[in-house]
């Protein structure tokens, strides 16, 4: 059967968007958090298959989205470099030992920790909907190696900024062992039955532009060539968040099939300056979302106006925010689909 989604991302421009959202499988779902109490922790929940495919699913059964999107997390790729990783109840999660302090070199590689998600994949893969295509991810590597070196997140980046100017050659092979083991997590992916992928640099913004061409361009022009060698004929969505005036030297230079657009970014603007034909996908603010009303009725034609004639994937700019009501989604899902106006 044809997959609307998949489809775009390959050139068409359906008359409706497909569609599907960042976080579709979370927080604001009630089904979610019930399933994550039960599972006593975010990690215990993404390392179990049956589990975390239900959860990619949720989100399909209860809106009919056009793509489902694996539900794991950016850091299983540190995690299967070596480093430990954790989620404290009401805190963000820490990758130990932080490599400020330490050396990749002393990190014993642990790749068995990601089969769990290879077998999360097999089992979307068999239960999704004919027409709903299935999306992986991994993290790209600049903002994985954010939580590599300072051990968790943080807002503006400092501490690895600093490391990645004060000892490029150390931050280089950090970078390089991200990008390797992204290769292999990216194709086992695809070969376990995801159809396309996204690469998530959400702190891609924080870098200057020499940073940017080494740290965000160059690593992920890496990984999508050396996942097409292994896997030619993927679909890969690059969302470097932040990146602003730099979007259309990422998508030149990085060989990606589609570019994410975060919700600072003007549609209108972005459809002008990046090359013709090359899908795009976004970039709703999630606040509009949490909104509703007006404000997200505008929202919503504003970004449909914008890539009326482009292949367009319609999602948020980042992603849904855990209190946002379920019936403004609902209402986006029809909006966008032509079911209200």
């Amino acid at each position: 059967m044809n997959k609307p989604l998949l489809a775009t991302l390959r050139g068409a421009k359906p008359s409706v968007p497909p569609m599907w959202l960042m976080r579709q499988a979370g927080r604001y779902l009630p089904e979610y958090r019930a399933l994550r109490a039960e599972k006593g922790g975010f990690l215990a929940l993404a390392t179990d298959p049956n589990a975390a495919a239900e959860v990619t699913i949720q989100p399909i059964r209860r809106f009919g989205f056009d793509g489902a999107i694996l539900f794991s997390d950016i850091l299983m790729v540190p995690w299967a470099l070596g480093q430990q990783l954790t989620f404290g109840p009401g805190e963000g999660p820490r990758l130990s030992p932080p490599l400020v302090d330490a050396a990749l070199d002393a990190l014993q590689r642990v790749p068995e920790r990601l089969e769990p998600v290879y077998g999360t994949c097999e089992r979307v893969a068999a239960a999704l909907p004919p027409q709903t295509a299935f999306l992986g991810f991994a993290g790209s590597p600049w903002t994985v190696a954010t939580y590599m070196v300072a051990g968790q997140g943080s807002k503006d980046q400092h501490e690895t900024r600093g490391f990645a100017y004060a000892d490029e050659g150390a931050f280089q092979a950090i970078i390089d062992a991200i990008v390797a083991m992204t290769i292999d997590y990216l194709a086992r992916q695809i070969e376990a039955g995801v159809e396309a992928v996204q690469l998530f640099d959400s702190w891609a913004g924080s870098l200057s532009p020499a940073q940017f061409e080494r740290w965000v361009i160059a690593p992920n022009a890496a990984i999508v060539a050396g996942l097409r060698a292994r896997c030619p004929d993927a679909i890969i969505i690059g969302f470097p968040k932040g990146a602003g005036g730099k979007l259309p030297a990422y998508a030149r230079e990085t060989g990606v099939d589609a570019i994410g657009l975060d919700e600072t970014v003007d549609p209108v603007w972005a459809h002008a300056v990046l090359p013709a034909g090359l899908p795009v996908q976004g970039n709703l603010d999630p606040l509009a979302l949490f909104a509703g009303g007006a404000a997200l009725d505008e929202g919503i034609d504003r970004v449909l106006a914008a890539f009326a004639d482009r292949p367009h994937v319609f999602n948020l700019g980042h992603g849904i925010g855990q209190f946002t009501p379920i019936a403004h989604v609902e209402h986006l899902v029809a909006r966008v689909r032509g079911e209200s106006r």
